[in-house]
């Protein structure tokens, strides 16, 4: 992403952050798949977002290298039916059943500074299942672990194969090859339930 592009995503995103806006944010390259989401922070390299699902409910953090933002939408059909469908949530009070909100109202600090170390040792120090894509799989795989070890320079993340569920797999990642990091939401509490009951990790 040449320089000037990343400030126009970072002005997007700044602009979405200040007015509150719910924006699609794409950043896997020839995907359907995209993030939907309230940006909660931004820091030089990633910004943080409360990420919304289908059902219009919130599904977790996000944190999003801005190298990787490809394009930043912030009005379309989607996104409208999206919004509609937190309507319905909020009146049926499943809209954040993880807590997401509570938790970034208490904890503030989380949203400003070095952002993904902040969301990196929140899990680490809480002992919170992560999801992590890298640089390397552009998206087309992500590991679902916890993490065993971090520095600024690495962590060591063990893993389980969702398909092949025979052993965990340990997998040391460069803090710099990082693209997103999922945190807090309904995959750290699937995640946690397969380490439990899978591999008897309390």
């Amino acid at each position: 992403m040449r320089e000037s592009d990343k400030q126009d995503v970072k002005i997007q995103l700044t602009i979405a952050k200040q007015q509150g806006k719910l924006i699609e944010v794409h950043n896997i390259k020839n995907d359907d798949y995209f993030n939907v989401g309230f940006v909660v922070g931004i820091d030089n390299h990633f910004c943080l977002m409360i990420s919304i699902d289908w059902d219009g409910k919130i599904n977790g953090l996000i944190a999003i290298r801005l190298d990787s933002i490809i394009t930043v939408n912030d009005q379309t059909d989607y996104l409208t039916t999206v919004s509609e469908k937190t309507k319905v949530a909020h009146e049926h009070h499943y809209f954040d059943i993880w807590q997401v909100q509570q938790f970034i109202d208490e904890h503030p600090e989380i949203t400003s500074g070095n952002i993904l170390m902040n969301i990196l040792k929140d899990s680490a120090d809480n002992e919170l299942p992560v999801v992590i894509g890298t640089k390397q799989y552009q998206g087309m795989d992500d590991f679902s672990g916890m993490i065993h070890d971090l520095n600024e320079i690495t962590l060591n993340l063990h893993y389980f194969n969702e398909k092949d569920l025979s052993s965990m797999w340990s997998y040391d990642i460069l803090i710099s090859q990082i693209d997103y990091v999922r945190s807090r939401g309904t995959q750290m509490a699937t995640t946690k339930q397969i380490l439990e009951d899978v591999f008897h990790q309390d």
